[in-house]
């Protein structure tokens, strides 16, 4: 009766399922990134990043459907190397930092395309307007770290148009670039 129980046991474990990793964003590293670039009066290209963002992920090899993303962006960390610019970036023309201090992006859902390749899509919220977004991804890799931890990085690419977020200047299209490394908990 013992080896019954037991066998039944260890057998109703291995049918568990199995769990995704869980990851925090590694930000305090500066492995990790969000830049954006966009059409200056459609002479040239304004570049830039947000320097202050948080967020973590789930990331299960076998089954990437499963996998999820949050990131919180603070607005007011815009950086376009230029300190008047950022002080009109993060004026009411743009990102009104006073009125919307966070911008958020959570995946609804997260495609394998395969050879490393994902398709994420998810809600972005900027200035209180929440739209869909599709994130191209890209797995760079996962592995031990030299500190005794367990890391995955990814990369990506994705488009929002400025008419679309009430921006009083439109521009045209902002583009994102993304470079996310995290930490296993």
């Amino acid at each position: 009766m013992k080896k019954t129980l037991l066998a039944a046991l260890f057998a109703s474990t291995l049918a568990l399922p199995v769990v995704a990793a869980e990851y925090v964003i590694d930000h305090k590293g500066a492995h990790a990134s969000v830049n954006f670039k966009v059409k200056h009066l459609g002479y040239s290209w304004l570049t830039g990043r947000f320097n202050t963002f948080s967020g973590d992920f789930s990331y299960d090899e076998k089954n990437i459907s499963a996998s999820k993303i949050n990131i919180v962006i603070e607005t007011a960390s815009v950086d376009s190397n230029h300190a008047e610019r950022d002080k009109h970036l993060k004026s009411d023309d743009f990102l009104d930092v006073k009125k919307f201090d966070n911008a958020t992006f959570t995946s609804t859902k997260v495609e394998d395309l395969g050879n490393n390749k994902l398709k994420i899509t998810g809600d972005f919220t900027l200035q209180g307007i929440t739209k869909s977004l599709v994130i191209d991804a890209y797995k760079v890799g996962e592995g031990d770290d030299p500190w005794g931890g367990y890391r995955a990085g990814f990369s990506g690419t994705a488009k929002i148009s400025m008419k679309d977020f009430g921006y009083k200047m439109n521009f045209g299209d902002i583009l994102f670039d993304l470079h996310i490394e995290g930490v296993r908990k």
